[in-house]
């Protein structure tokens, strides 16, 4: 199997798998700051693990279970929207994305609003 079409489909249920997510489950424990980073689907499309990055540290659990729980209904919806001989099972997993890339930014902005500082009385960083 070539991997080009092992990532194509990757993609695709990915993009899916958030669309199902968005519009189609209802459940209340799915709020927040959350996006699916990535989809990994296994080269002979059997299982798919599915990476969830949450910014809120307090959702990260429920929102986890309520995939978990919700993944055979989000499973179906994604037979229905994608035509694949077999259609993946789904690990969901905690993925840090979001939460990383947020501390990053506020150290930057720590780091360039002491520079800016710096600049302004006149020292000299060495």
């Amino acid at each position: 199997m070539n991997f080009d079409r092992t990532d194509r489909i990757s993609e695709e249920v990915r993009r899916e798998i958030d669309r199902i997510i968005r519009e189609e489950v209802r459940d209340p424990r799915v709020c927040g700051t959350w996006s699916i980073t990535r989809a990994e689907v296994t080269r002979d499309l059997r299982y798919a693990k599915v990476r969830v990055s949450v910014l809120e540290e307090e959702q990260r659990k429920p929102l986890l279970a309520a995939l978990k729980s919700a993944s055979g209904f989000i499973r179906r919806q994604l037979g229905k929207g994608l035509r694949l001989r077999y259609i993946p099972e789904l690990l969901f997993e905690q993925d840090d994305n979001i939460a990383y890339g947020v501390h990053i930014a506020s150290i930057l902005s720590d780091v360039s609003v002491e520079e800016g500082h710096s600049a302004d009385t006149g020292e000299k960083d060495t």
